[in-house]
Parts: structure tokens; sequence; C-alpha cells
């Protein structure tokens, strides 16, 4: 690993997502901070019969209306939803302009194609075009199969299909790493930012699970909430009462550029991304290591990794499922690293208001991230009414908190115990 003196700084440059509360990062932000729950009964399909019949999905997306109908065609939804985050992540980053609704919208002028990458994430992937085929086959045969399974199906197609459309020749590929996945690949991107390979990568991830089958199976698991009569207030990290997290979808991207890179074209800086920790509990496929100790470590690398000290970070985008292991563990974690400090550092859960989004969820706390920091509000955990004591950190609740924030770190946490966590600093004034 380079040194900190030797390695180059990296920035974020721009900001791309879909989510429950509908297209843009700006419904991303305006829900956030209002505090708006976006869990309600599923429309997909029908859910009577089903344990759990909620979920956050993301509100009348057609694919349609944001890409070309012949892509639509050949991807599945969970890339649908990465392909238009990383339009708008490109547009804001002033790397893509043109028509939105062309097949191939490439970089700019003056750009290197071959220097531009996109890691962008999945834990599931393909669920929806496997379930729909799986039952054509059933019905008609294998004749009635169509083609474009062979290509939507594969894990790294929100990569594969972003770079083509955008022509990004640079390093491209999918991070698997369960709920962690899109906190592994921003920090992959970091990584091969500074190891030279490129000069801008679009990271983050895509999910689309919200299915029959991945809701009968995540409730057999129990791992969701069962609030069937009040889904707006089923996800509720470091509370007392919480009983499991919510299922949810879309997209969440950061562009990542090199800093002398984005300083010699103008491009507006939004934060420093600064460090990246990766660490295995290898204790358990579904439950966190006692103690946090597992997460301790990614937050300590983290740490070491981008030169924070422990008393410059203001704010934690938790991972806060609403589990109780999960949860108390996380907790147990951030006292554990930073002790008495833990006080003074305002703890935020997203998936409060819009759900897990599993191999997403790290992409849009990352937006979300970066956003805090722009704006100095850290938005409220919803339906927080009694706290945990084995939850005894600082939890922002009620109302958004308007703080300045110097460092900020976003948590994933993975079944098969992967923990990723990602250090940003704010942006030079």
């Amino acid at each position: 690993m380079l040194s900190s003196r030797h390695r180059p700084d990296v920035v974020v440059v721009g900001l791309g997502a879909v989510t429950p509360y509908g297209v843009g990062v700006s419904a991303l932000w305006d829900g956030l901070v209002a505090g708006h729950s976006t869990a309600r009964t599923i429309s997909r399909f029908d859910p009577t019969g089903f344990a759990v019949r909620f979920a956050c999905e993301v509100p009348g997306f057609d694919p349609r209306s944001h890409l070309p109908r012949k892509l639509v065609r050949q991807v599945d939804p969970f890339a649908q939803y990465a392909l238009v985050a990383a339009e708008e992540a490109l547009r804001g980053a002033g790397l893509v302009e043109g028509p939105g609704g062309a097949l191939r919208l490439p970089l700019v002028d003056g750009l290197d194609p071959a220097r531009v990458g996109a890691m962008i994430a999945s834990g599931i992937g393909a669920v929806n075009e496997v379930s729909e085929q799986h039952d054509r086959l059933r019905t008609g045969g294998p004749s009635r199969v169509r083609p474009y399974l062979s290509i939507a199906l594969p894990l790294n197609m929100g990569a594969g299909q972003v770079a083509i459309r955008h022509g990004l020749q640079g390093p491209a590929m999918a991070v698997v790493s369960a709920c962690a996945s899109s906190g592994d690949a921003i920090g992959v991107a970091l990584d091969s930012i500074r190891a030279g390979r490129a000069d801008v990568v679009v990271a983050g991830g895509a999910e689309a699970a919200i299915t029959q089958v991945t809701m009968a199976g995540f409730a057999a698991a129990g791992a969701l909430s069962r609030r069937n009569e009040a889904p707006e207030r089923a996800s509720r990290p470091f509370d007392v009462a919480r009983d499991g997290f919510v299922n949810g979808e879309g997209a969440g991207l950061v562009v990542l550029e090199r800093a002398d890179h984005a300083a010699a074209r103008g491009a507006r800086v939004l934060a420093r991304l600064v460090g990246y920790g990766s660490s295995n509990d290898a204790h358990h496929a579904t439950q966190p290591s006692p103690e946090g100790t597992g997460a301790a470590r990614a937050l300590r690398t983290a740490l070491a990794d981008g030169d924070v000290d422990p008393a410059e970070v203001d704010h934690v985008n938790a991972h806060g499922t609403s589990t109780p292991a999960n949860d108390a563990a996380e907790a147990a974690a951030l006292r554990r690293v930073f002790g008495s400090a833990a006080d003074a550092i305002a703890v935020t859960s997203t998936k409060s208001a819009i759900g897990h989004l599993l191999g997403a969820a790290g992409g849009v706390e990352a937006v979300a991230t970066v956003l805090a920091m722009r704006d100095g509000i850290v938005p409220a955990t919803l339906n927080l009414e009694r706290q945990d004591p084995a939850c005894d950190i600082d939890v922002v609740r009620g109302e958004p908190r308007k703080i300045t924030i110097r460092a900020a770190l976003s948590n994933s946490f993975g079944f098969g115990g992967h923990n990723a966590v990602l250090a940003f600093r704010a942006a030079a004034r």
C-alpha cells in the first residue's frame, strides 16, 4: 500500500440515485430530510398469503421514460436502476451530455475513456429476470425462454451495461459481498484510482429484489419485520422493539476522480473519499461477530487509511438494519473504536426511511453521507421511540440535526461476515 504522502487524493464529483423516494438525488435527500417513510404494501405482485406483505418499492418507475427501449429489453430492473443512476451521476460530474434517450451517451471530448471505469455491485442481481424466465420455461417449454436472459443474468451487467452505454473502457466489474457489496465497490474504486489504474470511476450498487421468492425467503429466515398492519413503522433501527429489516430497492452511485484530474477540468468537488476499511467476521453466515469485533476492525482500518483522527469524526451513516443482533453489534463496534467520544458522533440510519437496499445499500448511504456533509444536516432515524440500552450511541431522532461535519463514516455489513467502511472528509472550502 502506498503511504498517504505518495498516493493521489480522490474526490467525489458526481452523485446518482434511484430510491423508494423516486428517481434522482434530490428526491432522496428531500425525503430523508423530511423524514417520510416509504414502506407500503407491495404493489408489484399480490402479497396475499405472504408472511410479510410490504416493502420499500421504487414508485411508478417506468424504465422507458429514462432509457431507450432496446436497452430496457436487454436488462433486468437492477441494471435499469444502475443505468439511470449512472447517467445522473456522470451528468452531474460534467462527464456526459446530450439527449438522455440515446442508446449511446459517450463521455465528453477531452477525456481518455480507457482511464474511466465502473465498479457497480449487486448482492442478488437479476432475480426478476430469473423468476420470469423460469415461469416461461415451466408454462411454455424451453422455446419460451428469451435469448436476453443470457446477458441480463450476470451480476456484472450493472457495470457492464453502464460501461457500454457511456464508452467507459477502464476497469469495470461487480463486487459481491452481500449487503456490503456497494461499500466494497466504492472502496475498490478508490484503490483503483490510487493505484493508477483509472482517473475516474463511477461506483456503487444496484438492487431490485422485491420479488415473490425473495420476500418469501427472507421472511422464512426470520430476517424481515412483520409489521404488516403498520409498515411505515416497521423499520426502527436501534429501537428496543425492532424485529427485522424492510426490503428496499434502487441504486446509489458516486463518481470518484483523482483530485488533480478533477481540478484540471474545473469539476465541482462534493467531498473527499479518504479511507476504506474491509474485514470479515469469520464467525457465522448471518450473525455478526460478538461485540462487533469484525466491524471494529473495518472501522479502524478506514480511519487509518484516511489518516482520520477518531476525534474528527462528526457523523456516521450506520448500517442500522433494524435487526436485533446487527444493531447491537454495530453500536458495540462504534463504542469499541471511539470509546466515550462516540457520545459526540451523530449517528443515523437511512434504512429507517427507505428500507434495506441489500447490495445497493452502501451506495445509497454513501450518497446520503456526502449530502449530509455538503448541507451540514444529519437526517433523523425514523421510528426510534425507545432506544435499546444495548445500542448506547447518539442516534439522531425526531428532527434532522444541523452540524458541521469534518469527517464522516458510512458503514456496510453483510451476510457472510463482510464489513466495509468508507471514510469521507468535507470538500476543501
